[in-house]
């Protein structure tokens, strides 16, 4: 029964497209590409890609990702930057969270996430 079942499985993988078996830390995350961002949103991404400067006190703070919606990474891999919203006042709940990377750097790293409600859920920006 259980090698019946493991065949099925592998017969179902098998036929997915590649997109839907990647593996890996954001095999999970729903993508967005970078051009389909709010333009805001792009803003926000050059400026982490250049190194600033930013308008807010609080971008480049450390995300502690502490309900584990993001790739488990040491404490410190992840900074947050802010997604101005037009029409509210304060931060409002638009972000980008960048990851070091491989490099070490968020400016250089691709490991970027959107999220628009506050860090309930995350899109993987794809270039």
């Amino acid at each position: 029964m259980l090698l019946r079942l493991c065949l099925l499985l592998l017969a179902f993988l098998s036929a997915l497209p590649a997109a839907a078996r990647e593996t890996g830390p954001d095999a999970y995350f729903p993508a967005i590409q970078a051009a389909a961002l709010p333009a805001e949103a792009r803003q926000t991404l050059t400026l982490i890609q250049q190194g600033g400067p930013f308008p807010y006190y609080k971008d480049g703070a450390v995300f502690g990702n502490y309900e584990k919606r993001l790739p488990i990474r040491p404490r410190g891999h992840y900074r947050e930057y802010t997604v101005p919203t037009p029409g509210i006042r304060g931060r409002g709940a638009r972000r980008i969270v960048a990851g070091r990377g491989e490099a070490g750097d968020v400016r250089a790293s691709g490991e970027y996430y959107y999220t628009d409600d506050h860090y309930r859920s995350f899109r993987k920006i794809r270039p």
